[in-house]
């Protein structure tokens, strides 16, 4: 191969990198036809999966699942006895409003785009483009979803877009979790008269609509002040451990 014909390919394979890296029109519809792809792959495999599962593995299947099914009918049972006592109080107070969170168990198809880690494609039955979701797993925060051309987009805890509001330490000061496209997050606007200390857990408030009260999000790792607030580094709980299946908070009352 001559020098030529060698520089022309070189050329040629780093504008193709370019354009897909900074292109959105070329790099749209290429990952829209590998979502598409990807997705029949899940559901193929996941097909299989599940017919095998029912054949070879039925009777093992069915003594867990029945264990399972008696520490989940324990729990609801307590859980409603909860709830009944907390719609009394409510009853006896005359509040007019009700708790009924609703939770999907939802799958990631693919990376928004090529080397960018904390955004994914999701695949959401009946999405609602008007809504921000809150995202779990595992009962840990790990971002939110919102729409971006009709599609729900996972926005990583990392992601500098991803925010909601948090609660810090025994006193729940409260403040704004976001991401800054590093391994840590950051909370902002935490009034300058709340005592924070290292080792403080970070939690959900519940007061954004995105997640109900009370799931982990991480711990303090320091604490400075800026323009009359503090603003803490929070080492995340949830880490990137695995990208693929997600719980969304589809309503949190």
């Amino acid at each position: 191969m001559n020098k030529e014909l060698f520089s022309f390919l070189l050329v040629t394979t780093a504008l193709l990198l370019g354009a897909f890296s900074y292109n959105n029109i070329i790099q749209s519809p290429v990952i829209n036809s590998l979502n598409f792809f990807k997705k029949s792959y899940h559901d193929t495999t996941q097909y299989i999966y599940d017919t095998l599962d029912t054949y070879f593995f039925q009777t093992h299947k069915i003594r867990d699942l029945k264990e399972e099914l008696q520490k989940y009918e324990n729990n609801h049972l307590v859980m409603q006895e909860l709830a009944n006592e907390v719609n009394d109080l409510y009853n006896i107070q005359d509040a007019n409003f009700t708790l009924s969170p609703q939770i999907a168990l939802v799958r990631a198809i693919s990376y928004e785009k090529f080397g960018n880690f904390n955004r994914l494609w999701m695949d959401i039955p009946d999405y609602n483009g008007s809504k921000i979701y809150g995202l779990t797993y595992k009962e840990l925060v790990a971002g939110i979803v919102i729409n971006k051309n009709s599609r729900p987009l996972a926005l990583l805890n990392q992601d500098i877009k991803s925010a909601y509001s948090v609660f810090i330490g025994e006193k729940s000061a409260p403040g704004i979790a976001h991401g800054n496209n590093n391994k840590n997050l950051i909370v902002s606007f935490i009034p300058a008269f709340y005592n924070i200390k290292v080792g403080d857990e970070v939690t959900t408030s519940g007061l954004d609509d995105i997640f109900i009260k009370g799931l982990r999000v991480g711990k303090v790792l320091s604490v400075n002040s800026s323009q009359g607030y503090q603003n803490a580094i929070i080492e995340p709980y949830y880490k990137n451990f695995e990208p693929n299946y997600f719980h969304i908070i589809k309503r949190v009352r």
